[in-house]
């Protein structure tokens, strides 16, 4: 079954950040994930508010697990911590 990445995010230097989002795009790609949802206009429901929410696909809940722990996305996340408030969760899908 495929997963998801699911990423809600307050970002606090635009200029990591920015960094972060080109090379985590990548590391993405390389595991087979595709970008289902990159910012755009969202209404918040319940919880707290993050401005910015990311959906990805990937093949495999195993996929999405190897991407998060990659070299490379680990990399990627360097740029990331400090620059923004984030949570992430990997959420398999139904048949």
């Amino acid at each position: 079954m495929s997963a998801l990445w699911i990423a809600h995010v307050t970002v606090t230097d635009e200029a990591a950040y920015s960094e972060y989002a080109k090379r985590a795009t990548g590391a993405i790609a390389d595991h087979g994930g595709v970008f289902l949802a990159r910012g755009g206009v969202y209404e918040q429901l319940e919880g707290p508010d993050r401005p910015r929410n990311v959906v990805a696909r990937f093949p495999s809940l195993q996929a999405a697990h190897d991407c998060y722990y990659s070299d490379a996305y680990q990399e990627a996340l360097s740029f990331a911590k400090g620059a923004s408030q984030r949570e992430l969760s990997i959420v398999e899908e139904i048949a």
